[in-house]
């Protein structure tokens, strides 16, 4: 089924990333690229269009990012070989099996995780030696979204120093939230340099940025850390 062009889509950019990453098939290399190109971008809180009383329009507009438009715009590119493809990635990342309509998106991120697992575009980063721990919460901050339940496993915010060695560039890291009616509070993609980094869109610093991991641990609570690493491009 063809759908129609997403709103804000700018296929003369899409072409020149992709242009720049022709003939790469790894992965981590792609993410680092593309998630390279969006630094300074600005944040922008809420990009998407869409609520229980509003009509979701999908997007695709590179103006300004949350967290999460950032990461899905990444790893959409990186798995795309066109623009067309690019499109369709983001659809299926974002979405519930691909059907745009706002009570499918994946509003909550252990959600966004357990449908991209499904589809075969990321997978748990599964580390034995490191202790995690099991949280239930019962997920009911968005407005007009249903009460959903949740059970989520995470890497305790102790034990991440242990967990930075196994890390590598293009994992996806999201942070477990203290509250208790919500499973996420940030996520962003992992870069390894001579220190562990992150890149993000910061609503504090007000754009996309790269930033030391073990900063971002030190001045944001939290109860752990979920990592997810994206599949090979087929």
């Amino acid at each position: 089924m063809k759908h129609a062009q997403p709103l804000g889509l700018n296929r003369r950019r899409v072409e020149q990333l992709l242009s720049k990453t022709k003939g790469d098939r790894s992965a981590p290399s792609r993410i680092n690229f593309f998630s390279h190109s969006f630094l300074g971008q600005s944040y922008e809180p809420n990009p998407l269009i869409g609520s229980a009383d509003t009509a979701e329009v999908f997007s695709a507009s590179f103006d300004g990012f949350d967290c999460v438009t950032y990461i899905e715009t990444v790893l959409a590119l990186a798995l795309a070989s066109n623009v067309d493809d690019f499109t369709e990635w983001l659809r299926k990342i974002r979405y519930e099996r691909g059907h745009i309509k706002w009570e499918r998106r994946n509003h909550y991120m252990t959600l966004w995780i357990r449908n991209n697992v499904r589809e075969g575009i990321i997978r748990p980063v599964s580390m034995p030696a490191i202790p995690t721990l099991t949280r239930e919460r019962v997920l009911n901050v968005v407005p007009g979204l249903a009460p959903q339940r949740t059970r989520m496993k995470c890497v305790p915010k102790r034990a991440v120093p242990r967990l930075e060695r196994d890390l590598q560039t293009g994992d996806l890291i999201f942070f477990a939230s203290t509250r208790k009616h919500l499973d996420v509070f940030h996520a962003g993609i992992i870069v390894r340099g001579k220190k562990v980094s992150m890149r993000h869109a910061s609503r504090s610093k007000g754009s996309v940025v790269e930033q030391e991991l073990s900063d971002f641990l030190a001045t944001n609570r939290m109860t752990g850390v979920i990592v997810i690493r994206p599949q090979k491009r087929g």
